[in-house]
């Protein structure tokens, strides 16, 4: 949320195997964003207070990384000349049981974070300024 305006919804599902993310966000520049869960559920100035990527098995960034990619790496959000993206991922990596190791509810909880440029997939995150932060929730 920049200057505290709403700019979508990410909706998290739990299923058998993992955790199906449905995101919806508006408001942005035409092309490609980095999209991360980082490891802090704060969303301060700047969004700074979301902290790095969350990142439990202490994996490297990066779905071309060696070793990598860590729990809170998530493909690209794409958006149209009309500045709208919707998106649908699954992953492994993380659960919304409050009692396993890759909770996006731990003690300190998470969020989402949409980034201004995209991300290049490799070992150092490099896809520019957080623009948009969203504090994960139990719905």
């Amino acid at each position: 949320m920049p200057n505290g305006h709403a700019m979508g919804q990410v909706t998290l599902t739990q299923t058998a195997t993992g955790v199906l993310i449905s995101a919806e966000v508006v408001g942005l520049t035409p092309g490609a964003h980095g999209f991360h869960i980082h490891g802090v559920g704060a969303c301060a100035p700047d969004f700074k207070a979301a902290g790095s990527h969350f990142a439990p098995a202490g994996k490297p960034h990066g779905y071309l990384a060696e070793g990598g990619p860590h729990a809170g790496d998530l493909p690209n959000l794409h958006a149209g000349e009309d500045g709208a993206a919707r998106a649908e991922f699954f992953t492994t990596a993380v659960t919304l049981d409050a009692d396993a190791d890759h909770s996006l509810f731990d003690e300190d909880g998470s969020a989402f974070i949409v980034h201004a440029d995209p991300d290049d997939y490799r070992d150092v995150a490099s896809a520019g300024a957080r623009i948009a932060c969203g504090v994960i929730e139990r719905g």
